[in-house]
């Protein structure tokens, strides 16, 4: 793709992006008008005092939850494109590396001991390491570790994991921990702080720019190994390197807002259609178009009904259909 033309496409997804923001923040079952919000933000850069109603919604409510958007959207589409980059395989997402469920169980496990409280972050990230270590011990049980045996082991465990929870739902109390643990695998925004920010935002932007420093060498991982030894890479270290990242970034996610589905299998797809399969350009594009879809859902999933309808619910019932109209119209992927 030339230049120029590049630049006008993640121009225009800027232009896109900072929309979607400011109607994340005027549109909600709670209307802030834009006179309002700017007057609120000239008061707050003065120093001005305001405990107004519309002043609490925007910076305890609707902003920590945007910014979490961008974070979470951001940070999932990365991961996909990197994944798919590396296995050059256009249906690989974070999944199949069975983060998402080992984190998923390590957040089930400390609702059912303990409740929702900072043991259930640890657990959740806790698992997702030791879910991704443990497939890639799987995967070099024939003393050779290639993609299609990191994927398959990712599927072994992705099983049993989701097996675990299944357990842990069994037996967890059907007044009060089930539902908790039942709506937060569903995933939802509707609990995000500051708190949960500061938490979130260090691995997953240590993990994008990382990503973001090694998208050339996704491309080069693409020519074979012996191609990637001839220009002085190892191709094993890089592979790790890159994994290391995308699970640093999915179990923060899953951790935050539960489990999140199909971000970071569409939204590469989206990409590629438009920026082409470079993955210097499709990484920073990805990033742009995964917050754009985050902030695109969770609008929705807040103003569509009277009560919250879980983003994890919304994302499946889009992406699902959109994604069969991509994959038939796309054969060659």
């Amino acid at each position: 793709m030339n230049k120029d033309r590049y630049k006008t496409k993640i121009f225009f997804l800027i232009i896109l992006l900072i929309f979607c923001i400011m109607g994340g923040i005027f549109l909600g079952r709670f209307y802030i008008s834009p006179t309002t919000f700017f007057s609120i933000i000239l008061e707050k850069i003065r120093g001005i005092e305001n405990n107004s109603i519309e002043s609490s919604v925007i910076f305890q409510l609707r902003i920590p939850r945007i910014i979490m958007n961008l974070l979470i959207g951001a940070g999932l589409a990365v991961s996909g494109t990197a994944l798919q980059g590396v296995f050059q395989n256009p249906l690989v997402s974070p999944d199949v590396i069975s983060v998402s469920s080992g984190a998923a169980f390590g957040a089930a496990l400390g609702i059912l001991l303990f409740g929702m409280n900072n043991y259930v972050i640890m657990l959740a990230m806790t698992f997702g390491i030791l879910s991704v270590s443990l497939t890639y011990i799987l995967s070099k049980v024939r003393g050779e570790s290639s993609t299609l045996s990191l994927v398959l082991s990712g599927m072994v465990m992705t099983s049993l994991f989701g097996s675990l929870i299944s357990l842990i739902k069994y037996t967890a109390d059907p007044y009060d921990k089930l539902p908790a643990i039942t709506y937060w695998l569903m995933g939802s925004f509707s609990n995000i702080s500051y708190s949960e920010i500061k938490l979130a935002s260090i691995p997953i932007l240590s993990g994008i720019f990382i990503l973001y420093l090694l998208r050339w060498r996704i491309n080069i991982l693409s020519l074979g190994d012996e191609e990637v030894r001839s220009l002085g890479l190892n191709p094993s270290n890089t592979r790790t390197l890159i994994i290391i990242s995308v699970t640093l970034i999915t179990a923060t996610c899953v951790t935050v807002t539960g489990i999140i589905g199909w971000i970071g299998l569409l939204i590469p797809h989206i990409c590629r259609m438009f920026i082409g399969v470079d993955n210097t350009k499709l990484i920073p594009s990805s990033c742009i178009t995964g917050a754009i879809f985050m902030l695109i859902i969770d609008g929705i999933a807040r103003t569509a009904t009277a009560s919250e309808i879980p983003i994890g619910i919304l994302t499946s019932l889009v992406g699902a259909p959109f994604f069969i109209v991509i994959f038939k119209r796309y054969k060659s992927w």
